[in-house]
């Protein structure tokens, strides 16, 4: 595990930004994201204010202010980085 100093909140505020600066640049008003999503208002007003949503909420606000696969990474095992140059030679 490593040290971390961001929070699970300060990631969950940092999504909610992602999906209002998304929803404005797109024009959308929170009703019509609402529409286009499933996704009620009110929900969608809480989650930009207080980062709360479920996952499927999200995920369904995501898919339409951008792309699921770029969530869907997150997933994917990451890669093993090297931690000395011997490591780094011995893969050659």
């Amino acid at each position: 595990m490593h040290l971390s100093l961001l929070t699970a909140a300060d990631v969950q505020h940092e999504l909610a930004g992602a999906v209002r600066t998304r929803r404005r640049a797109l024009k959308w008003s929170r009703q019509r994201l609402a529409e286009r999503s499933g996704v009620p208002a009110p929900t969608i007003k809480k989650f930009e204010t207080t980062g709360q949503i479920s996952l499927r909420q999200f995920l369904l606000l995501w898919q339409c202010v951008d792309r699921l696969e770029r969530v869907a990474a997150l997933s994917e095992a990451p890669t093993q980085t090297p931690r000395s140059i011997d490591e780094v030679l011995a893969d050659e």
